[in-house]
């Protein structure tokens, strides 16, 4: 995450969630208000602690994060039976399923 110099994680720090420099600010919410369509400059007269490459960076985090990959482990039960419906053997497994670009 060398590129995002200025997103930030500390877990004091809005429960750990991606902001901007150590600040208050989230990423989400800088996301939120280009989403809502307001421009860059209302941004930063909303919050004038922020820098323009703030903005620039949020969203260039945003866009890598959901171009991530996401592998989910689902568990799955198997049990072997004989003919009689005995067990003879359970077994618990993790299926692998890949979400998102490959």
């Amino acid at each position: 995450m060398g590129e995002f110099n200025r997103i930030t994680q500390d877990p004091a720090v809005m429960s750990g969630k991606p902001c901007i420099r150590g600040m208050r600010v989230t990423v989400s919410t800088v996301i939120s208000l280009v989403a809502s369509g307001h421009s860059v400059e209302k941004i930063l007269d909303a919050y004038p602690y922020l820098e323009r490459e703030d903005i620039a960076q949020a969203l260039r985090y945003a866009a890598w994060r959901v171009s991530e990959q996401e592998i989910v482990f689902d568990k799955v039960y198997f049990r072997y039976e004989d003919s009689t419906g005995y067990a003879l053997k359970d077994i618990n497994m993790y299926h692998i399923t890949s979400r998102g670009k490959i």
